[in-house]
Formats: C-alpha cells, sequence, structure tokens
C-alpha cells in the first residue's frame, strides 16, 4: 500500500479545500488574520452552531453562508459537504471555541474528505488545554490531553484506575458542578498530587487554582466556581510496581482486605491512615456517594 501525499498549497485538483478553522475559546482578540481571511474567502462555513458563529461572523463582518454541522447530524450532513467540495468549492469547518476535532466533531468530516482525496488543511490557534498547560506551572512535557471525563462515579474511578501510573501530566475538561466529585474520585486513586483547575479560560474571569488535590477541594467547599473550567492533573512521578506484585489503588486495598474479612469502615480507616488520605473522602469514593 502506497502512502497518500497531500500538498496543500501547490495541488492541482479540481476539488475545493477543506479548512478546519479554530475560533476564539473566549477573547475575540485572538481569532488570527489568516482565520478571518479564510472564512471570508471560503464557499460555505459548516458550524457546530450557526447560533454562535453568527456573533463572531457579525463581529468582523464576515457574510458568507453557514452550513449546521455537529454530532448529530454529521451522517446525514456530510455526504453534502463532499458534494460541494467534489464541486470545486472550498468549507471552512468551525466549532464553537478552539479547534475543531477536539472535543468537537469535525474527524468524521476530515476522515471522509480524507477518503475522497479532498485536501485538508488545518489553521493554527486557540487550544484551551494546551493554553492552561503552560500556565499551570506543572510538567508541560509529556502531557496527555483526554478531554471530557465520564460522568458516572463508578465509569469515572475506572478511567483513573487506567491512568493512576502515567508519568505524563494529563489534561481534562470538566463541568464546574462536577468538580468537587471529580476531584475526589481522583483523589482516591491517585493519591494526592499536584493540579491546577483553570477556569473562564481568556476571559475577564479567567482564575488559576493551583495546590494539592486536596486543597482544591477544600477551596472548592468555600469558594465554588462557574464557568467553563479545566483540570489539570500531575502524572505519576513513583516508581511504577512491577505487575506481577499487582500494586493496588486505594480502593483496591479498601476491598482486599474487605474480601479479607474485615469490616468496611475499619478498612476505609486502615488504608486512609496509610495512604494520608481523608477518610471521608475515600468513604464517599468507595461508596459512589
Amino acid at each position: 500500500m502506497t502512502a497518500s501525499i497531500q500538498k496543500s498549497f501547490k495541488s492541482q485538483k479540481a476539488s475545493g479545500k477543506l479548512f478546519l478553522v479554530p475560533t476564539p475559546i473566549g477573547n475575540m482578540q485572538d481569532m488570527t488574520l489568516r482565520a478571518l481571511e479564510t472564512l471570508k474567502t471560503v464557499e460555505l462555513i459548516a458550524a457546530e452552531d450557526t447560533r454562535n458563529t453568527q456573533k463572531l461572523l457579525n463581529h468582523f463582518d464576515i457574510k458568507v453562508g453557514q452550513e449546521s454541522f455537529h454530532e448529530h447530524n454529521a451522517k446525514e450532513k456530510i455526504p453534502k459537504l463532499l458534494d460541494i467540495l467534489k464541486s470545486g468549492r472550498s468549507i471552512a469547518q468551525v466549532s464553537d471555541a478552539g479547534m475543531p476535532s477536539i472535543s468537537d466533531p469535525g474527524q468524521d468530516l476530515v476522515k471522509a474528505a480524507i477518503q475522497e482525496d479532498i485536501d485538508v488543511v488545518a489553521l493554527p490557534g486557540p487550544s484551551a488545554g494546551i493554553t492552561a498547560l503552560i500556565a499551570s506551572g506543572l510538567v508541560p512535557q509529556p502531557h496527555i490531553f483526554y478531554g471530557f471525563l465520564p460522568r458516572k462515579a463508578s465509569e469515572q474511578k475506572k478511567f483513573f484506575e487506567s491512568k493512576r501510573y502515567y508519568p505524563e501530566t494529563q489534561i481534562f475538561y470538566e463541568s464546574p458542578f462536577r468538580l468537587g466529585d471529580t476531584l475526589k474520585n481522583m483523589q482516591a486513586i491517585y493519591g494526592d498530587r499536584e493540579a491546577v483547575l483553570v477556569r473562564e479560560l481568556t476571559k475577564i474571569y479567567e482564575e488559576y487554582r493551583r495546590g494539592s488535590i486536596s486543597a482544591l477541594i477544600e477551596s472548592l467547599s468555600t469558594d465554588l466556581v462557574k464557568g467553563e473550567c479545566l483540570l489539570i492533573v500531575s502524572g505519576f512521578s513513583g516508581e511504577v510496581p512491577n505487575m506481577e506484585e499487582e500494586a493496588l489503588s486505594p480502593l483496591e486495598e479498601v476491598q482486599s482486605k474487605i474480601d479479607a474479612g474485615m469490616k468496611p469502615n475499619q478498612a476505609i480507616k486502615e488504608v486512609a491512615k496509610k495512604r494520608d488520605l481523608v477518610r471521608q473522602e475515600l468513604y464517599q469514593a468507595y461508596h459512589d456517594l
């Protein structure tokens, strides 16, 4: 199988191009000159929410028409967008904020365009995860961006269990209404690592809360947050246990003691003391409270 080669700006193809255009994550001044020029010159803008995008277009006096394109209508819209591209017209795809395809729709359209030998050109621009990371104070390299976490406590804990020995700094998006519970679930699995809570990035109420996971939990108990939030957590810095030793997480150790005959409350108390965890938080995590 031979490799395909895309020459983005030297192509002689008759088809149009699919431009992936990033939009501001809060501050309109973060719109780049190239992004503005691209939006002005394409024949159509495929937007996640045409109402939000129209505000952007009005702000910069851009008159190009839009086509609604989001995760719920992607299957039916992709063939139409491909036909437009094949006819020689170019399309700019945008999400509500930030980079298309990152925690937003777009990947399926990109894949379909590539399969049809249509050039896909990405423009650089705002990305909330990377922007927050470089000012977090945590190690920026290596890092892993996960986007939104599972909502159910059991699924979230299972996710954390699978990532607890990763050395990379981890970046998550999370709802302000779930932050407290998420941090408690994280502490029960990861222990009390350094973390940063970032909210309203690039906006007037931009805020960084830096400290241990337990410090962030305490902060939220007296000072709730609003708006769009990111959670950045340091990676595992210890020696990774030999897999044959089957090292246990706090929750696994609690269950192991219970399986051996210990009462749940006593098991939680012992594990919390041994690992320097807050007993009540470990109790809530174990019982999915």
